[in-house]
């Protein structure tokens, strides 16, 4: 009897290994976190070191504009990096802020091909310090810094990976 279940087991399994038809299950990781509904500190699907957190993003309108738009005495400037940005450029290029005035800066990285980031520069090239990650990155995802008071002028911002191609200029009036 022992010997007749070991035989009809074995004959089950080559069965069942030779059969053409797809097995009932299949395989597959679990999914990432998505960037939109992501709270860490650089608002990428994956966890950072930056002391920043993700926000959406602004609205259409502040986002075609560049525009700082009043809130409570804090506005909201957003940069956006389109796919292809690398050598398309930053949309748009131009943006402005309110003078004396904190605001966010959203940077909106839409581009899936390569990694980018946004800097402030000052006048003399060096970085205004802002708070948040500023670390370069594939998107899609965006990442929000804090912007301190800037006295009137205009700002150089740049994708730090792709100098020549992606800058623009913020003007604070």
């Amino acid at each position: 009897m022992r010997r007749l279940s070991a035989l009809a087991l074995l004959v089950l399994t080559l069965v069942a290994c030779g059969s053409s038809a797809a097995p009932g299950w299949t395989y597959a990781p679990a999914p990432s976190p998505s960037a939109g509904g992501s709270a860490t500190a650089s608002g990428s699907a994956a966890p950072s070191a930056g002391a920043s957190a993700s926000a959406p993003a602004a609205s259409p309108s502040a986002a075609a504009s560049g525009s700082a738009a009043p809130s409570g005495g804090a506005g909201t400037v957003t940069i956006t990096a389109p796919v292809g940005a690398a050598t398309g450029g930053f949309d748009p290029t131009t943006a402005e802020a309110a003078a004396d005035t904190p605001f966010t800066l959203v940077f909106d990285n839409q581009d899936d091909q390569a990694p980018h980031n946004v800097v402030l520069q000052n006048a003399d090239g060096s970085k205004v310090a802002v708070e948040g990650d500023t670390a370069f990155f594939t998107g899609p995802g965006t990442r929000q810094y804090n912007v301190p008071a800037l006295a009137a002028g205009d700002y150089p911002f740049v994708c730090e990976v792709h100098p020549t191609t992606m800058k623009g200029t913020l003007t604070v009036k």
